[in-house]
């Protein structure tokens, strides 16, 4: 049987970016050096169940295209949290999707570029 062990983000700087996504998700920043840092126990804002372990890997690689693989948070109240993110240093970001009549995330940047949405409540 397999388990997701890890979930690995590249990034450029592994301190600051795991600094955020604490804040963000939860958990605890458990481990940080010069090539990666970890945040252990991020908490599912939904339900309480908690993710594998994020490691963010420093990779010196520019973003220049969208993420294949992104997070979808479920919040108690979507608009809270997209401006208590926008507080620690996300955006919202334009990808086509507010052409969209029936769109109900928000779709938001962390602070290296990395999309995420936030859904509706």
């Amino acid at each position: 049987m397999l388990k997701i062990g890890y979930i690995v983000i590249d990034c450029k700087e592994p301190a600051t970016i795991a600094k955020f996504w604490e804040e963000v998700l939860g958990g605890k920043v458990t481990y940080s050096d010069e090539t990666g840092a970890m945040l252990e126990n991020p908490v599912n804002l939904e339900n309480g169940d908690k993710f594998p372990p994020i490691l963010f890997y420093k990779n010196p690689d520019e973003k220049v295209v969208k993420n294949r693989l992104h997070f979808d948070l479920t919040p108690d109240n979507q608009v809270a949290e997209v401006a208590r993110i926008e507080a620690l240093g996300g955006k919202r970001i334009e990808i086509g999707q507010s052409a969209d009549p029936k769109t109900t995330w928000v779709v938001m940047a962390d602070i290296e570029g990395n999309e995420f949405c936030v859904l509706k409540d």
